[in-house]
């Protein structure tokens, strides 16, 4: 199996700010690289750590309990963390990490369907147990969910094209493999395009990935909780792969931490009950020349860090 590299490690950790008797929350643990560094790192403190990928959270067990026991981790979407925690008797953390990137051992195994560089059935689920595969979107969607699912998600200009042609083929067979599936938006796109840098299936891979995973609904819920859930001083950092992703973390951190005007008057200069509650910590950060040589797929990554300042609301 290839070893997942974890993109901006030493920055991420860094970015937490960790206090060793403090509890953290790594929302995607993957294959433990990130949540590894935050254990070494606590004393009396708990690492809380979220997955969805039952094979991703036997491997991270074995890893982390190499270096501690003062970790919990829970097989969820990261949506619940609210009401995760809350069961547990958590509700304010000390640190909340996030690495939005698939965990190169998805990619990496042909069986999970998720790259379009090998064959392998139709499948995308980061959480096996869910019913709903990048097959069943393919083969049972309409033509204008699949329009739409390709041009939010994935933004590729020939959505409709490579949705209507899908439609097509599948009238006599289903469409059952990554395979198939390229060579179908490879039919579409023009010669023009296919010679263009990078995969011409990428973008409509990613989106069948944000469908199946209902990513972004998740991660926008997540944010939110994730933001409310901070202690005084406590840190989240969030890695981001896609304009999608970053462009939902950005209004997110901007929507608690900048003030326009004042709310009682909207013109008139903030007053200091208007400030808000959080804080942006330095500007966005993304990997080094040195990094993107060693590991490739960190080349789209962007790091961004907000502080909880206060905990209190203004009535």
């Amino acid at each position: 199996m290839a070893k997942h590299v974890s993109v901006l490690l030493n920055e991420a950790i860094e970015g937490l700010n960790i206090s060793k008797d403090g509890i953290y929350v790594d929302l995607t643990l993957g294959r433990g690289g990130h949540s590894s560094e935050i254990l070494k790192r606590l004393d009396k403190g708990m690492l809380l750590a979220f997955d969805k990928d039952e094979q991703a959270i036997k491997e991270s067990k074995e890893r982390l309990e190499s270096i501690g026991s003062n970790f919990k981790i829970y097989h969820s979407d990261f949506r619940y963390l609210r009401d995760v925690l809350a069961k547990d008797g958590y509700h304010k953390v000390n640190g909340i990490l996030a690495d939005l990137g698939v965990s190169s051992p998805q990619f990496d195994e042909d069986e999970r369907g998720f790259s379009y560089r090998s064959n392998a059935r139709l499948d995308m689920r980061m959480d096996q147990s869910q019913s709903l595969t990048a097959y069943d979107v393919v083969n049972t969607y309409s033509l204008n969910d699949l329009t739409r699912v390709f041009r939010e998600y994935g933004e590729d200009k020939y959505s409709y094209q490579v949705a209507k042609q899908i439609v097509k083929i599948r009238e006599n067979k289903p469409i059952e493999t990554t395979d198939e599936l390229v060579d179908i938006i490879k039919s579409v796109k023009p010669a023009k395009e296919l010679a263009k840098k990078g995969h011409p299936a990428k973008q409509i891979f990613q989106a069948l990935r944000i469908e199946v995973n209902d990513e972004l609904n998740a991660l926008s819920k997540a944010l939110e909780d994730a933001l409310d859930m901070l202690d005084v001083n406590a840190r989240m950092v969030v890695i981001s792969f896609h304009s999608l992703e970053d462009r939902i973390v950005k209004n997110a951190f901007n929507k608690v931490s900048k003030v326009e005007g004042s709310r009682h008057y909207v013109y008139a200069l903030p007053n200091t009950e208007d400030e808000p509650k959080y804080k942006l910590i330095g500007k966005m950060i993304t990997p080094s020349e040195e990094e993107m040589e060693v590991n490739p797929r960190s080349k789209s990554a962007k790091m961004r860090i907000i502080e909880r300042v206060r905990l209190w609301k203004i009535s």
